[in-house]
């Protein structure tokens, strides 16, 4: 790896990112993150592939001598979070934020396609760079990528994450799952309304799914192995109009997190029979639109051992083992097709980087980028020197 001209290419990363900051844009709507991306990887003299599988850029830089295709990618969306930092970066999109650090992820990659694009007459064979829309929101832009063909003759495929539970210049990774599938439910209890006055006439729509969420609650503590971590969250319940009316309908909706897929059809079935006996048991009717999402992401185990071999020669990274985590990541369905592995890269720093994911004041130290642009262009060399 040449340190030098990594350095060099720190100042642009920065710049990109906080541009990229300040015009955030949501999932399945970064038209102009794409074109700008885009852009920058024609004047670097990389083919490049537009709207593949919606906003998705593909870029790939061919080597000079022959071996194997490393496919590397980062996310591009933003959240629905009003942006309270006070910086000169912070996002001028009212209620649009990035506020996961995937701006740091392409500005990343892009720096990491520059640093290929200089050095190509060195390089084995193929690196893909996968820039991929719409992670924040199922089913997500990566199989969309993939059916439109962004990984088709690829070998291998390494993906990064900003993190800021961990400290700047610490690494993490874990062979098998790392993080955890997701499912989305939505429910609408259905009542009768009526006076509040009169409750004897109504069928309160309120109570019954006041009555559901508590149910729900023993789905993990009573029906799945104490040893198999899952969660089941109620992230929201509305229901009414005025404190003297009776509502007649109430809607929640919540998310199932766990790793292994048997469990993972036993929640389901577990939310389908309680909500179904809930509403029964108020004289209230239940819809209930249970949605599947990403699958856990599970790490190939020679992935994960050049990723403990390689961190450490990246500016002296102190890589560690992470434990499981209960964030998903549409990145699981890249290393269902090709073997892989994806990394934390510790972005906190006790300043400003404090805050936890999805936060209005989230924010990242930007030195985490150069780590994790290290990492990933080490993981690619050692790959391809691996197998040439």
């Amino acid at each position: 790896m040449e340190v030098g001209l990594l350095h060099e290419l720190f100042p642009a990363m920065v710049e990109l990112r906080r541009h990229l900051h300040r015009h955030p844009e949501l999932s399945f709507r970064e038209e102009e993150t794409s074109a700008h991306i885009a852009e920058r990887l024609q004047e670097l003299g990389i083919e490049v592939s537009v709207n593949v599988g919606g906003y998705g850029v593909v870029g790939k830089i061919y080597g000079g001598l022959p071996g194997k295709t490393v496919a590397l990618r980062a996310d591009m969306d933003a959240l629905p979070i009003q942006d309270e930092k006070t910086c000169d970066y912070a996002s001028e999109q009212p209620g649009v934020m990035h506020a996961c650090g995937h701006d740091g992820h392409t500005a990343t990659l892009l720096a990491v396609g520059e640093y290929f694009a200089k050095t190509r007459e060195q390089l084995r064979g193929e690196i893909r760079l996968l820039f991929q829309p719409a992670e924040e929101v199922c089913p997500g832009g990566a199989t969309s990528m993939i059916a439109a063909g962004a990984l088709d003759g690829v070998d291998v495929i390494y993906g990064v994450h900003l993190w800021t539970p961990l400290p700047v210049g610490t690494v993490a990774s874990r062979p098998g799952a790392l993080m955890a599938s997701t499912d989305e439910f939505f429910i609408e209890m259905q009542g009768q309304g009526g006076h509040g006055g009169m409750p004897h006439k109504t069928v309160d729509s309120v109570v019954a799914a006041s009555a559901l969420v508590l149910q729900l609650q023993s789905v993990v503590s009573r029906s799945v192995d104490p040893l198999d971590p899952a969660v089941v969250t109620i992230g929201a319940i509305q229901g009414g109009t005025a404190q003297n009316i009776i509502a007649d309908r109430c809607k929640l909706s919540g998310t199932v997190r766990c790793f292994e897929e048997g469990t993972r059809a036993l929640i389901r079935q577990r939310i389908h029979a309680l909500t179904e006996g809930t509403a029964q048991a108020y004289g209230a009717e239940a819809i209930i639109n249970y949605m599947p999402g990403y699958p856990s992401l599970i790490n190939h185990e020679r992935e994960y051992e050049r990723f403990m071999e390689a961190a450490p020669e990246v500016f002296g990274l102190h890589a560690e083992l992470s434990t499981p985590i209960m964030p998903a990541e549409d990145f699981a369905y890249y290393v269902q097709k090709v073997p892989g592995c994806f990394m934390l890269v510790g972005a906190g720093n006790g300043q400003n980087a404090v805050y936890p994911h999805h936060h209005p004041k989230f924010d990242i130290d930007e030195q985490a980028m150069l780590h994790a642009a290290g990492l990933l262009i080490a993981m690619a060399e050692s790959y391809s020197a691996e197998h040439a």
